[in-house]
């Protein structure tokens, strides 16, 4: 919703939004740019060698103006990214799409759910990446671990409009003090022990590589992409593992996602990555 509302706000119905074509606004939100805000996503891909399109990726995905096509409103970029494994995309680099984006008279949006990750792993302040973005979002519900959350920050006029926005997408709420305690406390909490978390996804990263045929994406942060076997599908690699109670999610038909969290300590993530070794193991020779 979060996202879904700076979309809302920084854009008019006609134009398109540019962003990596792995973002989690392109892949994971029901095409709610084009049902609700009437844009239509214009998706980037990453150059090679490269996890997250960059600037120069995201200018070459802009359209020359033209009477013929649509214009371009905003730029969405997104820290760390899920779709490559919890890619952390530098201040730097931020800095430099800002620039891309100032440049063209465009809005840019931060999808910074895991925002709070980008910041531990690389020590960078919050702030520093939060500054080359109109508007951010971060998620309480992801590494933090609150039970519901997210947040959308940004100037008073631009939050202004965005309250409207919420209402109009069903989330006025009331009585949402204990949410906004959790919160709080997770910020206290578990803001800095993200690191563990980071250091359990090496560790997943190490036990399945040793798998021959393999190739798991070097984690960045908490999340672990692993490439299967030619002849192994995710789908049964997801069932084999679930018989032994790990739970990792098919990412596509040859990927599959695994996440580290404050609920699963480093003894559950070497038996985990035990779990599956074994069953990409058998189905290699099944």
């Amino acid at each position: 919703m979060a996202n879904q509302t700076a979309i809302w706000v920084l854009t008019s119905p006609g134009t398109e939004v540019v962003l990596d074509a792995d973002a989690h606004i392109v892949q994971w939100e029901m095409a709610a740019a084009a049902a609700l805000s009437g844009v239509q996503l214009r998706p980037a891909p990453a150059g090679e060698g490269r996890l997250v399109a960059s600037a120069v990726d995201l200018e070459r995905a802009m359209r020359a103006d033209s009477p013929h096509s649509a214009s371009a409103s905003l730029v969405c970029v997104e820290n760390t990214h899920n779709g490559a494994g919890g890619a952390v995309t530098s201040a730097s680099d931020l800095a430099q799409i800002a620039a891309l984006a100032r440049s063209r008279g465009l809005a840019v949006h931060l999808d910074g759910a895991r925002l709070w990750n980008a910041h531990v792993a690389t020590g960078t302040a919050l702030a520093e990446f939060a500054r080359a973005a109109d508007t951010v979002m971060v998620s309480f519900s992801k590494g933090l671990g609150c039970p519901v959350g997210a947040m959308l920050a940004g100037d008073a006029a631009t939050i202004r409009r965005a309250h409207v926005a919420r209402k109009r997408l069903g989330g006025g709420m009331r009585q949402s003090g204990i949410l906004a305690a959790a919160a709080l406390h997770a910020l206290d909490a578990h803001l800095a022990r993200l690191a563990d978390d980071h250091a359990h996804a090496r560790l997943l990263a190490d036990v399945v590589a040793g798998v021959p045929g393999v190739a798991v994406v070097s984690p960045d942060t908490n999340i672990v992409m692993i490439d299967l076997p030619r002849g192994v599908a995710s789908a049964d690699v997801v069932a084999a593992a679930g018989k032994e109670n790990v739970l990792v999610t098919p990412w596509n038909a040859t990927r599959v996602r695994a996440v580290t969290h404050l609920d699963v300590d480093a003894a559950s993530v070497k038996r985990a990555g035990a779990v599956l070794a074994r069953a990409i193991g058998r189905l290699v020779h099944a």
